[in-house]
Parts: C-alpha cells; structure tokens; sequence
C-alpha cells in the first residue's frame, strides 16, 4: 500500500470518528432537549427533583448522585438541604432529608459558594490544599461502596443564585457493573470529562429554572390556599351559627370520592377522580357557600319568623296594650268612684277589675301565641286560625289611634309554615349559589380548577330537577356535585344545634337521605356508599368547638 493509501485511510476513520462524535453531541443535544421540556412540565417538587437527578446520571453514566437545595433555616441561614441521593451499585439506601451548613468545607458547598463546578479524578486522593475532603468513613466504609471520579455541579438560576447543587460520582464505562472495591473503581470508573461538565452544566441551568418555577409555582399554591382558609373563615364569622359547615362538607365530599376512586365493580368501577381532580373538589367544597357574603345579614343570620326590629315592635306593643287597659280600667274606677262615690261604685268597681283581670289574661295568651309563632318550627292549623284573631283584635294608642294587635306584615311572617324564612327571604339565601358561581366564575382558574364554579352551582340541585337554583335534572349534573349534594344535605341536617333547629339523630338522617333518593331528588348509588363505608364517621367523630 503506497503511504497515498495510507493517508487517504486514516483521513477516513478520523472523518468517521469525527461524524460518529459530532452524531453523539446531537444525540446529547436532542437528549437534553427532551429532558429540559420534561423538567419544565413537572408540577411535582418531589418528581422534579428525581427526575433531575436520573438524568443527570443518565447523561453521564453516573453509577450514583445527590441532589442539594440551597434554603435558609429558621435563624436565617443558609444551609444545603440534602434532599436525593440514587446509587445504582447500592439502590435501597434510604432517601436522606438533612440539612448542612452552607460552607466552603463541603464539595457540595464549595460549588454552591463559588459558583463553579468542581471536577475531582478520585476523592481519595484530593490536592491537600482544598478546604474540603472525603470522609471515607462516613458511607464508603460503613456500606461497602468505592467513590472515585466526582462532578459537582452548581444550579444557578437566571438571577445568577444558585438554587441547588448536583452531585455525581463515578462515571462509569459498564453501565452495569458494580462499584464496591479498589479493584472495581480501577476496572470500571472514567473520569469526568469536559464534556460532561458542559452537559451537566447545561441541565443544572435547567434545572434551576424548573425548581425555581416549581418554588414559584408552590408559592401561587400557598396564596392560594390562604386566599381559600381566609375565604371560609370570613363565611363562618358572618353566619356563625353555620361555623365549620364548609370544612365539614369538603370532608364528607371528598371521603366519599376516595370511596368512590377504590370501587372495582358496581355503578362506579370506572369512576375515577385524579389529584387534580380530588383538589378541584377540594377547592369546590370549600367555596360552596361563599356567595353567603352576598345575602344581607339580617336574612342570613335571622333566627326568629319576625325580623329584629319587627319583633322588638311587637313586644313593646303588647306592653303597651296592657298598660292601655289599665289605664282604662283606672280611668273607669276614677269615674264611678266621682259619679257614685265610695258604696255606690264598690260593685261597678268589682266588675272593672274583673274585666280588667280577664283583659290581661287574655293579651297574655296573645302575647304567649305571638311569642310560639315567632319560634321557627312547623305552625299548625290552630296556632294560625289564633294569629288571625289577634290580627283582628286593636285598641287605641295614647294619641287615640287605632291599632292592630299585630299588623298585616307581623302577620304575614309569624303565618311562615316551617323555619324562619319567608319566600322572599328564602330566595334571597338561596340566592348565594349564584353569589358563589358568579364570584368563582371571574377567578382565573388553571385548567385543572377550571370547573370549580360550575360544581359549585350545582350543589343544590336535585336530580328530578326539584333543587335550585336552575332546576336542572340528574343528566346535567356532574358525578362531583352529585356526591357534593348528599353530604352538603347530611351536614344540614345533623350539624350542631342551630337557634331554628335541632341536631338530627343519624339514623334520621340516613332514613332521610334513603328518601330523598327514593323520591329521585339524590343518587341511590352514592347515598348507599355514602351509608356503607360510613363516610360520615370522620367527620362526626371530630370536635368542630374550634370551626
């Protein structure tokens, strides 16, 4: 072969190396863009920082690795908080969850501090002048492992602050061999190149901007969920009598969906709520009632059938009509005693008291009438037929004005059949679910949250179209606000004792519920489950004194 030939073919096989090189660095390329859109999307802080980690031994073939936050403690400094660690050679050590202080006297440290990355041949063998070493007898010796090569690479964000630090160690030429000895190290440990340096350095910028995003992301949840609590306490301090019913009802509602996630057969084998969905339920169950906000106290908080000041009218009435018949019956007394003096007015006299007595009794017995109406129960044909009675009965006021006992208006709400509402004041409570819709509809929910509002709306439908406030049937009616209703109507009925009702004892409750849906106002199938995994154990068990 002539030295042309010869020359031709080595300029061939360095061509083919070179292609084979420039392939691998785009294959690498491609890699890291893959991995930097999954770090993107990861929501989860606990899978982002796996993920990170995997892939930075991926890319490098690191047989192990840590993984470091940068945080502060509760003094104020910062500390390195050892979050991951993933060894092929010894894969069921325990995840760590320690912090150290942030210094110049570990690796991890020193990378974070400085800034730069940090590639050691063997940590063994480190220059003396470092102001950091290996402790071999911290992990190497107690679990029979052999580091050699290490890489630490600090994540720095794009406000150039470090957020955390990787750590790889032993870059290895088998990706199955295992590391325990001097032996194995020298068999299959490489050192860490610049190559690898530029790659994890590329997917530590990365995944700085991912933690950072997640940090950011987590804080929106936090304002979030204090934005929530905030929302539910301002409902309970203004119907304190109410206080804890959103809390109670979430419980219940998502219990239940938890029962409903772990069917295998029957109506809801393939009837599942994700996470999001499960926190989307959550959110609902939390902000059900805030439109309450909207509906005027004096109805909201109203605890007898006259209103406070109406009622605070007819009492100091009826005060006024007995001290008006006796003062009639001493202005009588005064003038028989002038027209007949002493014995001859002792009989009329007699009969004025008698009278007078037999007025009291009986403004008594209207007042004591008056005062059973006004208590919010179920008002029975005779209590009512006494209330038209009295509204027929007057008398004149000082100013010699005629009076009704109680007017056509105090009439009309001691007449209110059950409760303390009347149907306008009805309408406006009920009014609160649309209160609630329009308020959570101008909120700019994520996607995962989007339907928050229209579970809400619903919770006080029924399924034969019965509920409010639109009517609407079972069809339209999502599984969520489905379950939503049967504990919202569970907590109502045996919450604490309210000024317009009693606690139901459970059974009543359960016989109440099994009627409602044998009447097609509720689903059979989630009041049965409801029943059968007694899903309101949790919540009546608990002591709600602080809610």
């Amino acid at each position: 072969m002539t030295e042309p030939d010869v020359d031709a073919i080595s300029l061939r096989d360095e061509l083919a190396r070179t292609q084979q090189e420039l392939e691998h660095a785009r294959g690498q390329l491609r890699e890291l863009n893959k991995i930097g859109m999954a770090l993107m999307s990861e929501r989860d802080p606990d899978r982002l920082l796996g993920l990170i980690l995997t892939q930075a031994r991926r890319l490098t073939g690191s047989d192990a690795g840590s993984l470091y936050l940068v945080e502060e403690n509760d003094a104020g400094e910062g500390v390195l908080h050892f979050l991951r660690t993933q060894n092929d050679t010894l894969p069921d050590l325990p995840s760590p969850d320690f912090s150290l202080p942030l210094s110049k006297t570990s690796a991890a440290g020193y990378a974070a501090l400085t800034g730069e990355p940090l590639v050691i041949a063997d940590v063994y063998e480190m220059p003396g002048d470092m102001p950091f070493s290996f402790n071999r007898a911290a992990f190497d010796d107690i679990h029979g492992y052999r580091a050699k090569s290490m890489l630490v690479v600090p994540m720095v964000n794009h406000k150039d602050q470090c957020v955390g630090v990787l750590q790889l160690i032993n870059r290895k030429n088998e990706p199955s061999a295992k590391i325990h000895t001097d032996e194995d190290s020298d068999l299959w440990v490489l050192p860490y190149t610049e190559r690898e340096v530029s790659i994890v350095s590329s997917l530590a910028g990365q995944a700085a901007v991912s933690i950072e995003n997640g940090q950011l992301y987590q804080d929106i949840e936090n304002l979030l969920e204090g934005f929530i609590k905030a929302s539910v306490t301002a409902i309970d301090r203004r119907d304190p009598t109410t206080a804890g019913h959103s809390v109670r009802v979430t419980e219940l509602t998502c219990e239940t969906a938890e029962v409903i996630n772990r069917q295998t057969e029957g109506p809801f084998a393939d009837a599942n709520f994700t996470p999001e969905e499960m926190r989307q339920l959550r959110y609902a169950g939390l902000l059900h009632d805030f439109g309450k906000i909207g509906v005027r106290e004096a109805t909201l908080v109203k605890e007898d059938k006259l209103p406070p000041v109406m009622g605070a009218h007819v009492t100091s009435r009826f005060a006024l009509i007995k001290k008006t018949l006796e003062a009639d019956a001493a202005e009588a007394r005064a003038d028989a005693l002038q027209g007949q003096g002493v014995e001859g007015a002792a009989e009329a006299i007699v009969s004025i008291q008698a009278k007078l007595a037999e007025d009291l009794a009986t403004l008594s017995d209207y007042k004591e009438a008056v005062f059973q109406a006004n208590v919010p129960r179920v008002l029975d044909e005779d209590a009512a037929g006494i209330l038209q009675d009295i509204a027929k009965r007057t008398f004149f006021d000082p100013e010699g004005n005629e009076q009704a006992y109680i007017s056509p208006d105090e009439l009309h709400f001691l007449s209110i059949k059950r409760g303390s509402l009347d149907e306008a004041e009805r309408k406006e409570i009920e009014s609160h679910v649309v209160h609630s819709y329009d308020f959570l509809l101008n909120i700019p929910w994520i996607d995962d949250l989007a339907r928050i509002a229209e579970i809400v709306r619903g919770h006080h439908e029924k399924l034969n179209g019965k509920g409010y406030p639109d009517g609407v049937t079972g069809d339209k009616l999502r599984l969520e606000t489905r379950t939503m209703t049967v504990c919202e109507i569970f907590d109502a009925l045996t919450a604490s004792d309210r000024p317009y009702k009693k606690a139901m004892p459970l059974e009543k409750a359960i016989q109440i519920l099994r009627w409602e849906a044998e009447e097609g106002g509720l689903e059979s199938d989630i009041v049965e489950l409801f029943v059968k995994y007694e899903v309101y154990k949790k919540v009546m068990e608990k002591d709600w004194s602080d809610f």
